[in-house]
């Protein structure tokens, strides 16, 4: 018998129970349609995925038309993705995994040739500083409330898909975070200005989805916000800043909250924070409140104990994209067994399409090899 932490399950406080405390972490995979209707290849992706880990979080899915950040985005705007996001659930949902959507807006980082030609929308009208990006229109207040109209849909769709929770994608720079950002947000009426003011968009939409999950759900039902903890903009998002937002989710009836990070050992910026690594401050600062969800290069089994020192829980990526079966072949101690590297006559064996393909470049570290 496996006595590990990873291997326990895990129950929220509102009765969603996990089989263990691995989750598939949500990575982009440009399978959809062009309209967000899933495809044949990206369910098969999901259930090829799907039967060891205790929840699989999904990509992200735009939950407005404007929202749109790439081609081949699952969608989540409209009530013609219904049918298509039930057979998602259902493809998930085996062997008693449960499924998570994630919600997301893109704001200002897309572009007018993915919107048909329409302007990108974000909070102030700033461009963000990456290559070939745009000068976003600003949002009107009615823009605003319509948005976080859109995500509590998107919610209420998302449970008659019969998916078992939602995750609002506060992160990786995408538009809720944009709100948080004091280089996106400009803004000098309520939604913008102190970092109070910054949080405004942010409680509002968490009250607003998380009153539908209460009120929609019939079934236990989560919800959880994910967040980077840190921007390299100037100004941008400092951890001192992220703790003042940790502090008020906490507040909030969330399930959990889910940190986005390319190192689980990543070292704050900040000079004040640099003693250990921010999943260690963050997991002291959430302070059993809320469950705790740590992601970053999870590759063993002994990374994924060294991490739930400092968490409730461990997403994990790549290895799930080259090896579906590693759960169970750590869980075993098999970990010998374990398929790192991927060549590209196995890419079609395994579902690698060119948008989770990215996820495997690089992945061989020296110490596996």
């Amino acid at each position: 018998m496996n006595n590990k932490k990873y291997a326990q399950s895990f129950s929220f406080d509102n009765g969603l129970t996990l089989k263990n405390r691995f989750l598939m972490a949500p990575m982009t995979t440009k399978m959809s349609f062009y309209d967000g209707v899933i495809t044949e290849d990206e369910k098969r992706y999901y259930h090829m995925r799907s039967k060891e880990v205790g929840a699989v979080i999904t990509a992200a899915a735009n939950v407005s038309e404007n929202g749109k950040g790439w081609e081949g985005e699952l969608g989540v705007y409209d009530d013609k993705h219904l049918a298509g996001l039930s057979e998602l659930a259902s493809s998930i949902k085996v062997n008693g995994t449960k499924a998570v959507l994630q919600l997301y807006h893109g704001g200002r980082m897309t572009q007018a040739s993915v919107l048909k030609g329409v302007q990108p929308v974000a909070p102030s009208s700033v461009r963000a500083l990456r290559p070939n990006s745009e000068v976003p229109r600003e949002l009107k207040e009615k823009e605003i409330l319509r948005i976080i109209e859109d995500f509590k849909a998107a919610t209420v769709r998302a449970i008659k898909a019969g998916f078992d929770g939602v995750e609002l994608h506060g992160a990786n720079t995408y538009l809720i975070q944009q709100f948080f950002s004091p280089h996106s947000n400009r803004r000098t009426d309520q939604w913008g200005g102190s970092m109070e003011s910054r949080f405004t968009f942010i409680e509002k939409l968490v009250d607003a989805v998380t009153d539908a999950a209460k009120e929609e759900a019939s079934e236990p039902f989560i919800v959880g916000y994910r967040f980077s903890p840190e921007e390299i903009e100037t100004p941008g998002i400092r951890f001192n800043e992220t703790l003042f937002l940790i502090e008020r989710l906490c507040n909030k009836p969330l399930n959990y909250l889910h940190v986005s990070l390319r190192k689980s050992d990543q070292i704050s910026q900040h000079g004040a924070y640099q003693d250990k690594p921010m999943i260690t401050y963050l997991h002291e600062h959430i302070n059993g409140r809320m469950p705790f969800i740590a992601v970053g290069d999870i590759r063993t089994g002994e990374d994924a104990e060294t991490v739930l020192q400092d968490s409730e829980l461990v997403a994990v990526g790549r290895v799930l994209l080259a090896d579906p079966n590693w759960v169970s072949k750590v869980s075993a101690g098999k970990e010998a067994s374990v398929r790192y590297d991927v060549t590209e006559e196995e890419r079609d064996l395994l579902g690698l399409t060119n948008g989770v393909w990215g996820f495997m470049q690089g992945m061989m570290p020296d110490r596996l090899k």
